[in-house]
């Protein structure tokens, strides 16, 4: 019953937008000088005395400001206004009202010389204007006072000379006069500089000009207004109603500002289905609407739009890149008028958008491919060869990179997904375009957008040019096999190798939503391979069983940055793991694209500050220079972020990020995979990546592999339990409770383990009674090594402890045993050999 109710509603209003299109607009044109134009006004469209009385008359009426700054009427003066390319303009737009305000800058000496003349030119004037084919009525005015002498404008000459002519053309002519002269008279301190009325006097004009033109009252004119016309509420925020070329222009304002001031546009269905328009909104963005929607993105509607952008970059100071917002019929704007303006737009948001035309010529209302060829111009026959949809003119967006994102339903019987935005998409794709689909099970046409709307903002604050100024990306090799596998074979494998911050509920669940967006016809598998705790070395040794055993990663993303920090792994540890993962990695599957994450925790944050890069950072960059693999630097973002008080450390959650802190991690990614997966990644065909042939250290764990438990040999106080829980309370890491653990829980307790390899080691759930450990490699005399870390008081934690890490490469024996001591506790899931 309640979409039942909507869709009444918004059929309502489509039939008062369409009334409200075919109503005649009367156009009225404001010539003048630079008292016309604003000049003094902070912003002239909205508050010179032509934007004021725009906003006053309201929808119906065109009102255009023709003024030119030093302009005059006499045609032998310094700067003749009908030798100018607007006055040409003027008689182009063919107005149905014409205010002429000249004369203030012909009162200066050099041009009143010509004084004789200002009857004629007046004459000239009007004999040109009244010969229009709009045969428009005509007001003159007089010139305002001039309080001081200043440019050399002379108030005498106005009054005594300027303003007798004025007035004998007008009764020749029969031609109403707008006493400006007496309007401003009173009120010599409504002036910037003398001349030119300040935003009071220019009010006192519009205000003159709307009784004359109504015959009635003006109502109350507010000037210092952020945005022009009636001031409401929308959804909780200021919104502003106006007329932008006898347009119906609407522009919600946020509370507070984000940075680089981004704007979302709509050219069609202000308030419908707003869950986007809200949440953008909160994050800062203006809303902007322009009423295009019956314009089916014609050229008409383009220029228009233009115009509507260049106002409010000009006047108000929006972003340069805008967001355009297509619903519907609205996508045939957003596509069209993009693929005029690349260069003027961040990212499309389409939702069903209307992508080719000629299917209307046969399907959905008649009246609807009436419009458009009556728009466009066209007939029945010529309409066949129409190539003004977007599907034919995508080119431009993907050169220019513009990131797309749609919703469609997937059961839409007014415009089929198939035989719109699927068409679209292959062909963007295909040009090397940038484009994610969300596709609803089930839906028709409407409802539009989706109730939790975050996949979608989130797509749109990530592609902002003031966000993206602070990824720190280091691009090396690419991206493309893993690409050229999700597209092409429509399967990928995707591998997720860290810690708890990759463990956790974030920024991995959002990569994979956003890869199946990207790639929506591609059948994935996701390796969720992060286990709280571990840094690179635990990597490096699990990397086969935790990933290659299950499958081999197209795309594998790997991050150590944080635990190798925190468990006190030195540079060499920070390397030999990290280039032992990579290495393994290339050797195994040359084609294996991978990313390289650095995350932040507290410690990272003093040094960001003062423009050091903490250690293990650049350990781990000197692997990623060495294999060409691209990586990100997100505590040197964050730590940025928060240096300009875009949050604290508390708001974005701390180390373990809150879900709206992962969105940070998620969104450079994606930034990442833009920049790989455009321009003409599809030409490209599957290459080996590069593995050099020496490694950076001889030691690092390329070969690291687990050994099971039960070869251990010569068990004295050993024993596997094959389903292990601890007997001492403490917390537990997933994957250590619950397996088979080597356990000893008593001094003395030995074994031994004959291994082939470099290196050897334990991984262990080091808990509260973690112990002493004596070992000895081939008889060599034992040493010591303490289990117990700084959080083993409470926790299980997993760990790995190597023993020997440059063995010669051969058999060896490793006898281990538990030392004496308050702790005899010590339970081994694996032993970790590098081979």
């Amino acid at each position: 019953m309640r979409r039942k109710s909507v869709l009444l509603l918004w059929l309502c209003l489509f039939s008062l937008w369409t009334v409200a299109q075919e109503r005649k607009i009367v156009k009225i044109a404001c010539v003048g000088n630079s008292i016309t134009y604003g000049s003094g006004i902070k912003n002239q469209f909205q508050n010179s005395y032509p934007g004021l009385l725009s906003q006053l008359l309201g929808e119906g009426y065109d009102v255009r400001n023709f003024g030119i700054s030093g302009r005059v009427l006499l045609n032998k003066g310094d700067r003749p206004y009908m030798h100018e390319q607007k006055f040409r303009d003027l008689l182009a737009f063919q107005p149905d009202i014409v205010t002429i305000k000249l004369g203030t800058n012909d009162s200066k000496p050099w041009n009143w010389c010509y004084g004789k003349d200002f009857k004629k030119d007046l004459t000239e004037m009007l004999d040109m204007l009244q010969d229009l084919p709009s045969k428009p009525k005509i007001y003159l005015c007089l010139p305002v006072p001039a309080v001081n002498s200043n440019f050399g404008i002379n108030d005498s000459v106005i009054t005594n000379g300027i303003i007798p002519v004025i007035r004998s053309v007008a009764k020749k002519r029969h031609l109403p006069v707008i006493d400006l002269y007496a309007v401003l008279k009173p009120h010599p301190d409504y002036y910037v500089d003398g001349i030119h009325p300040s935003e009071p006097g220019v009010a006192l004009i519009a205000g003159e000009l709307y009784r004359t033109l109504t015959g009635n009252e003006a109502p109350a004119i507010i000037t210092d207004q952020p945005f022009p016309g009636k001031k409401s509420q929308w959804e909780g925020f200021d919104r502003y109603d106006f007329i932008c070329n006898a347009r119906q222009a609407t522009v919600v304002v946020p509370r507070k500002v984000a940075e680089g001031r981004p704007w979302i546009w709509r050219p069609a269905f202000f308030g419908a289905f707003p869950s986007v328009d809200k949440a953008l909104l909160e994050k800062g963005f203006h809303v902007a609407y322009y009423d295009l929607t019956h314009l089916y993105g014609s050229p008409r509607a383009q220029r228009l739009g233009t115009d509507f952008y260049d106002i409010m970059r000009r006047y108000y100071r929006l972003s340069p890149k805008v967001t355009l917002e297509g619903f519907s019929r609205g996508g045939l704007f957003a596509f069209n008028w993009g693929a005029k303006n690349p260069d003027k737009v961040a990212c499309i948001y389409v939702d069903a958008p209307v992508c080719d035309m000629l299917y209307f010529s046969k399907n959905w209302e008649r009246s609807f491919w009436e419009g458009f060829l009556a728009e466009w111009g066209l007939t029945e026959e010529n309409a066949k060869d129409f190539k003004g949809n977007p599907i034919d003119n995508l080119a431009p967006l993907a050169a220019a990179g513009i990131p797309v994102i749609s919703v469609c339903g997937d059961s839409d019987k007014t415009v089929p997904y198939e035989l719109h935005m699927k068409i679209a998409a292959e062909r963007y794709r295909a040009l090397g375009g940038l484009v994610e689909i969300i596709l609803k099970p089930g839906c028709d046409h409407h409802p539009h957008s989706l109730e939790n709307p975050e996949a979608i903002v989130d797509f749109i604050v990530r592609n902002q040019p003031d966000y993206q100024k602070k990824h720190v990306i280091h691009q090396r090799g690419n991206l493309a096999n893993s690409y050229l596998k999700f597209t092409k074979e429509k399967k990928g494998c995707v591998a997720f190798l860290g810690g708890s911050i990759t463990e956790m509920r974030g920024w991995r669940n959002m990569i994979q939503e956003d890869l199946k967006q990207r790639f929506p016809d591609t059948e994935f598998t996701f390796i969720d391979a992060g286990i709280p705790s571990t840094g690179s070395t635990p990597h490096a040794f699990r990397f086969e069983n935790d990933v290659l055993q299950k499958s081999v990663p197209d795309l594998l993303f790997v991050e150590a940055a944080v635990n190798d920090d925190t468990n006190k792994f030195n540079y060499i540890q920070q390397v030999r793991g990290m280039e032992g993962i990579v290495r393994h990695a290339r050797t195994f599957s040359p084609a294996m694209d991978i990313v390289m994450l650095h995350f932040i925790y507290d410690p990272f944050i003093p040094l960001l500050d003062k423009g050091m890069q903490p250690q293990v950072i650049m350990s781990h960059e000197s692997v990623a220079n060495h294999y060409n693999v691209s990586s990100i630097n997100l505590a040197e973002e964050v730590a940025h972020r928060m240096r300009d008080g875009e949050f604290d450390w508390k708001q974005f959650g701390g180390t373990h990020p809150a879900w709206d802190g992962h969105k940070y991690y998620a969104a450079t990614i994606n930034h990442l995979f833009d920049l790989e997966w455009g321009g003409d990644v599809a030409k490209k065909t599957v290459q080996p990546h590069e593995v050099p042939e020496q490694p950076i250290d001889a030691y690092s764990y390329d070969k690291g592999v687990f050994i099971d438990i039960r070869s251990a040999k010569q068990l004295n106080g050993w024993k596997v339990v094959e389903d292990w829980m601890p007997t001492v309370k403490g917390n537990t890491r997933k994957g250590f409770v619950h397996v088979p653990m080597l356990v000893a829980d008593r001094a003395g307790a030995s074994l031994s383990l004959s291994f082939e390899g470099r290196a050897v080691g334990i991984f262990c759930a080091a808990g509260p009674q973690a112990c002493l450990l004596e070992y000895s490699i081939d008889g060599a005399p034992f040493k010591k090594l303490d289990t117990f870390t700084d959080w083993s008081r409470d926790l299980y934690i997993p760990w790995v402890y190597m023993l020997e890490t440059e063995l010669p490469s051969a058999r060896h024996t490793l006898r281990l045993r538990v030392a004496k001591g308050d702790k005899t506790g010590c339970q081994i899931r694996n032993f970790v050999v590098n081979q």
